[in-house]
């Protein structure tokens, strides 16, 4: 399986990137997992809204850039379906089992995702109710891969 995240902004503090290194290893043995950071669009604070659209619009289109026709995308927001993470472990696999083993995650910027991006996700997933900053984001997601992949395999971290 190949895994893509496409994440909005770099990794600024040291102890993210150095969490998302850990997991990016944990996670190697089960699957091959690529990290693309799309430049974040910046504007004059204080923004108004046809500003905010304006950056949404542009990260939008450079995450567009960057997925595949094939590749099944899904894309974490706010307003998306919030999975336990037994059943996100069996949606990972049953991607696999159907043919797609090419899974793109899609963390949006401070502003979150375009509504292309949300229309070109074949599914939308919530991992809280709660605000999270889109750095600290990768490694909630990339935590919840990994366990999704002990979980398949019956192996113990999960507990």
């Amino acid at each position: 399986m190949h895994i893509q995240i496409l994440a909005v902004g770099k990794l600024k503090e040291k102890y993210i990137r150095l969490a998302v290194d850990d997991y990016m290893k944990r996670i190697s043995p089960y699957a091959r997992v690529e990290v693309t950071e799309i430049p974040e669009s910046k504007g004059q604070e204080p923004l108004n809204d046809a500003e905010i659209q304006r950056i949404v619009t542009g990260e939008g289109e450079r995450i567009l850039r960057h997925l595949s026709p094939d590749t099944y995308t899904i894309a974490l927001a706010i307003q998306g379906v919030m999975l336990s993470s037994e059943t996100l472990a069996h949606h990972l696999d049953q991607l696999a089992t159907y043919g797609k083993s090419r899974i793109a995650f899609v963390i949006g910027g401070s502003y979150g995702l375009s509504d292309s991006v949300m229309q070109r996700a074949d599914f939308t997933l919530s991992c809280s109710k709660m605000t999270f900053p889109h750095q600290l984001m990768r490694v909630i997601l990339l935590e919840q891969v990994f366990r999704s992949f002990k979980i398949n395999r019956g192996e113990t971290y999960h507990k």
